[in-house]
């Protein structure tokens, strides 16, 4: 019989007054025991309505019942048919947007915690079963990968399985993309994105490092010189938005890009461990209300800082973030300051940031996004004191590789225009997803679109 309680089982966590002092990581997983009566909350439906709701179609049904009869790794393999990292998706997917919300379970109570127990699985595997890696026979082709993030590393594990040569080219020295320099330590581990990385080269996956694509290669010495059959584009969107206001050269003023690449990928929280320094001052201001501005401000508060401040100019109930981390990151004690808008960033002499100008808004009428409209009060401006501010409001894709690939149409953001089912570009055996095509996304969207480009890379190769 199925367990019909209403509610879910909490996910255990550390107390916020001590996690905000370190990088250790916010929730500890479930144990055996509540995630055996979490999957008999799953009433196992026979048209499977939260697959639906899957970017890589996990079959979710069939894990939660695995886990019901105690077979774990049966549970992980399942999951492991349709989607190349388990554990980085049971950690940071926005499950109660997609699958979670298709979920029968969430009409009259909570839905299934689904994406608590695909962690629960994957935490079981890495900690009991060592992987056995069987290399698959070549198939004489060869296909480059241009970066190493989600998308990337999902297209060259699915094309790896199917015997191509897959080399990814990766423009920072360590592989992981997003999930390595843009996660906070503290929501996503590096050592399990490390191990889903080895396992790719275990497969035979080549990565190299340090190469950009666009100045080190161009895509065009890929097909011409190196002789790959095919290149496929998932180099996400990493090149910075800023609001154009006065004051953002000043000393203290950062993009999320950058403070976040400092803090994660260059160690920076375990300075003077590794030497890079985070300028962090006593008041902090994160510009933004996504994810990133989330990651940012918890960063922050986790440095030193003794005032966080998330500034977004519209209410809370518009915050793009996920509820989770806004939760999170109240418990920790972050400050919102919510219907503000920046209008400039003041300084002293020495160019250091001293100061900000917000102006009050209030929401008007609903916009092209179906969002209400903030409108600016006028003479509601006032100063907030702070000597850090992190620019969160977003990030487009880099312009080197459609400046040097001719023939590569974009469009008007610089995001690669591709099929949205094939991920099939102008260029013929040119092939992108994720980030670079959509915009700032999700990992588990850019997944699926690696997923559904390496189907269609070998069924064009293949003939």
């Amino acid at each position: 019989m199925p367990n019909m309680r209403p509610d879910r089982n909490p996910m255990p966590e550390q107390d916020p007054n001590v996690r905000n002092k370190n990088f250790k990581e916010v929730t500890t997983g479930y144990t055996e025991e509540m995630a055996l009566d979490e999957a008999q909350r799953c009433l196992n439906c026979k048209n499977k309505p939260c697959m639906a709701g899957c970017p890589v179609a996990v079959k979710i049904p069939e894990f939660i019942q695995l886990i019901a009869q105690n077979d774990f790794e049966g549970a992980y393999q399942k999951i492991k048919e349709t989607s190349a990292l388990p554990a980085v998706c049971g950690i940071v997917c926005p499950q109660e947007k997609q699958c979670e919300a298709k979920c029968v379970r969430g009409i009259k109570g909570e839905s299934v915690a689904i994406g608590r127990l695909e962690r629960f699985v994957a935490d079981y595997h890495m900690q009991n079963v060592e992987d056995e890696i069987v290399k698959p026979e070549p198939n004489g082709k060869k296909v480059a990968v241009v970066g190493s993030g989600p998308s990337g590393l999902t297209a060259a594990g699915d094309l790896a399985k199917k015997g191509y040569a897959v080399t990814i080219y990766e423009a920072f020295h360590t592989a992981g993309g997003v999930l390595m320099y843009g996660i906070p330590e503290f929501r996503l581990p590096k050592d399990i994105v490390q191990k889903e990385i080895d396992t790719l080269k275990a497969m035979g996956v080549d990565i190299e490092t340090n190469v950009i694509i666009g100045k080190t290669i161009t895509v065009d010495e890929l097909f011409d010189d190196m002789g790959y059959d095919a290149v496929y584009i998932g180099s996400g969107a990493g090149l910075p938005s800023f609001m154009g206001i006065d004051g953002e050269s000043l000393n203290g003023v950062y993009s999320a890009n950058e403070f976040l690449t400092r803090i994660n990928l260059m160690k920076g929280y375990k300075f003077p461990d590794y030497d890079t320094p985070v300028y962090i001052g006593k008041n902090v201001a994160v510009l933004g209300g996504g994810n990133v501005a989330m990651d940012a401000a918890r960063s922050a508060k986790r440095l030193g800082a003794e005032n966080v401040y998330i500034v977004y100019r519209r209410g809370e109930e518009e915050l793009p973030a996920r509820k989770e981390e806004v939760e999170h990151a109240k418990e920790e004690g972050i400050i919102f300051k919510l219907l503000q808008n920046p209008t400039k960033f003041i300084g002293n002499d020495e160019g250091w940031l001293t100061n900000m100008e917000v102006v009050h808004m209030e929401l008007g009428e609903p916009d092209d996004s179906g969002r209400r409209r903030p409108v600016k009060i006028e003479g509601s401006e006032e100063i907030l004191d702070i000597d850090t501010a992190v620019v969160a409001i977003g990030q487009t894709p880099n312009p080197l590789i459609r400046k040097t690939t001719k023939g590569l149409d974009t469009n008007k953001r610089g995001c690669i225009i591709a099929d949205e089912v094939t991920g099939k570009t102008s260029r013929d055996h040119i092939y992108a997803g994720g980030d670079v095509v959509t915009g700032a996304a999700t990992v588990i969207l850019a997944m699926g679109a690696g997923k559904a480009a390496a189907k269609a890379i070998d069924e064009e190769l293949q003939g």
